[in-house]
């Protein structure tokens, strides 16, 4: 049986690649998607990737993936910041969780310094670009020993 992992996206993810290219990068969240996928079949790992500008949207995901999902990999985005909303899903999710950030959060505006999300994940992605994503799901793999 293949391993499902949700790949999930909060806000302005959507705008991958338009929005503040020089930050972000000129990649679009559907690059993104089309890379995962690649890895995910190579790693033998099912994937469902999402994206929301929603907070509670992402919550009803999280609560999806309790009967869906061997691991989560998510950007929160600036929910990053602001969202126990997130912070309390994840933590009624028992699988394991990788945290990824696009931009080094920690080298930008001071607000952007803490993220709730950090204290429930196995791991934090920051600063790495897009390819944060492909290292988060070798890392997902590795902890479920695929």
């Amino acid at each position: 049986m293949t391993r499902m992992i949700h790949v999930l996206n909060g806000p302005n993810l959507n705008l991958l690649g338009q929005r503040q290219p020089e930050v972000y990068g000129h990649e679009t969240l559907a690059d993104v998607e089309t890379r995962c996928i690649a890895l995910a079949e190579e790693l033998g790992l099912g994937l469902r990737f999402r994206q929301s500008n929603h907070e509670g949207q992402l919550v009803d995901w999280i609560h999806e993936a309790r009967a869906e999902a061997a691991g989560i990999v998510i950007n929160p985005a600036a929910y990053s910041h602001s969202s126990v909303a997130i912070l309390d899903a994840l933590n009624a999710y028992d699988g394991p969780v990788i945290e990824v950030h696009i931009s080094n959060i920690h080298r930008r505006e001071s607000f952007r310094h803490h993220s709730f999300v950090s204290a429930r994940a196995e791991g934090v992605i920051a600063g790495c670009g897009t390819e944060g994503y492909l290292l988060a799901l070798r890392r997902l793999a590795s902890i479920l020993g695929q």
